[in-house]
């Protein structure tokens, strides 16, 4: 893409000698949203960034970060994403709003969290310096282009399909009055959501469409002031006696500090007897996704890793999450690669850096997981039996764009083996505009995959192609 005269004065000394001022947040805003054009182009193939050893070359800084995103547009009329070779896609319920995060009932009743960013409270926003507004101002416009920073609906929603058919033909709202809720799970008859500052528990009872129930707070999550990544994800153990939930860091690379990232870019871990808690895993920049490997009881995730150091770099990854593991946010990446951004330095923490099992691309965004395994397929293709559906949100930080797909990595004997294949993809127009985005997975158990898409509204079903 051929560099503006605006990105070459971006470029130039004057530019940062030159003690300007803007005279208004406006004008600023105009300039930062301008540069924001600016910025390097992909070297590599995306597919150079993706398995086990991916290609991780020099960084690139900048002077302008890249800003390349598909702009939510919504689907055409009888638009809809196209699914892999002998398989369909139906759209399991349209009309949602904003919906983010799926979770499959045990009498195959799907929640839906209609969710997004929590407004910032009125006195912080006010106590900002006028650099601060500015930034998060053009911040938020470019957010709002990819199809984020709506009102938040703070619900979740049941849809229920019975006849069968891979349709929904009943929805009520479950529950509602949430604090921009994500990550859900059921133990026995206790119901957990993630809202964005706490892990919250309600009674339920099987068949259920709507509770009524006061929440309980189960524990507090790092949230305000700051925020940056906002999503909390949960899942229970295996024998339900613990909780996992994920909390992104404050920041790209510490730059608010690290005092700022106390208990983020992390996973802890929840005693539910007793309601106690520790830091399980840490250095994780941004997990989302989370899911127990069938046949094992090893708990796997999905990370965004940082930006703004090129489109080649850095790619985000599925790895399996050891207990005690630190696997380098902010100071390394891909084990001991050192992001010299970060001061001051940690070798003694980047030397115990764990290298992910898996890169599944640069900027791409993974935020769903959801694992099939022998018994979960249920009726799914051969080459779709065993491994890993992965949501891929989509880029916002390369040259071309990358992810806007579902994917599926496939698994042997626990681990991700060979390339991914892509399962849902055409979620970008050819002119470059979002008709959708992927985010939350699940398996409904009944032989298809349930994919959310918060920029096209609709909760998308994908199955075995009928003959």
């Amino acid at each position: 893409m051929p560099q503006t005269p605006l990105c070459f004065f971006a470029a130039s000394p004057l530019f940062h000698r030159r003690p300007w001022r803007l005279a208004s947040g406006v004008g600023a805003a105009a300039l930062l949203l301008g540069l924001a054009g600016c910025g390097d182009t992909a070297r590599l193939p995306a597919e150079a960034g993706v398995g086990p050893s991916p290609e991780l070359p020099e960084p690139r800084k900048g002077l302008i970060p890249t800003v390349h995103i598909a702009p939510a547009k919504g689907w055409p009329e009888g638009g809809q994403p196209q699914p892999m070779q002998g398989m369909q896609v139906t759209p399991f319920a349209k009309g949602l709003d904003h919906p983010r995060w799926v979770y499959v009932l045990p009498n195959g009743d799907v929640l839906v969290a209609e969710s997004d960013k929590p407004a910032k409270p009125q006195a912080e926003q006010e106590s900002q310096g006028l650099a601060k507004k500015v930034r998060n101002w053009v911040m938020g416009k470019v957010m709002a282009r990819a199809g984020s920073g709506v009102p938040s609906a703070n619900r979740i929603t049941l849809l229920r399909d019975a006849d069968g058919d891979g349709v929904a033909e009943t929805r009520s709202v479950f529950l509602q009055g949430l604090h921009s809720p994500f990550g859900m799970a059921l133990v026995g008859s206790d119901f957990y959501v993630a809202n964005t500052d706490a892990v919250v528990r309600f009674p339920y009872a099987a068949g259920q469409t709507q509770i009524t129930a006061a929440p309980t707070r189960v524990t507090d999550l790092p949230a305000l002031p700051i925020n940056h990544h906002w999503t909390k994800n949960l899942i229970a153990s295996p024998d339900g006696s613990k909780l996992y939930v994920t909390v992104g860091s404050n920041s790209n690379v510490a730059e608010n500090g690290m005092a700022a990232e106390e208990g983020r870019a992390a996973i802890w871990e929840l005693d539910r007897a007793s309601g106690a808690k520790r830091l399980f895993a840490t250095g994780l920049r941004n997990p989302n996704g989370m899911g127990w490997a069938p046949g094992t009881n090893v708990l796997w995730t999905v990370v965004n890793e940082r930006d703004e150091i090129g489109s080649d770099l850095v790619p985000d990854y599925l790895t399996s999450v050891r207990d005690g593991g630190f696997y380098g946010w902010p100071y390394s990446y891909f084990g001991q690669r050192v992001d010299a951004r970060v001061q001051p330095p940690q070798p003694d923490l980047v030397a115990k850096a764990i290298v992910p099992e898996y890169a599944l691309g640069n900027h791409v965004a993974p935020l769903g997981l959801a694992f099939a395994g022998p018994q979960s397929a249920n009726g799914l293709p051969p080459q779709l039996a065993q491994g890993a559906f992965i949501g891929l949100h989509g880029s916002w930080n390369r040259k071309p764009r990358s992810g806007y797909k579902v994917i599926f990595v496939p698994f042997q004997a626990g681990q991700p083996q060979g390339m991914p294949l892509d399962v849902l993809t055409g979620f970008v127009s050819p002119e470059g505009d979002a008709w959708g985005r992927p985010v939350g997975v699940a398996l409904d158990g009944k032989g298809g995959v349930l994919v959310a898409d918060d920029v096209g509204n609709t909760l998308w079903r994908v199955s075995a192609a009928r003959p």
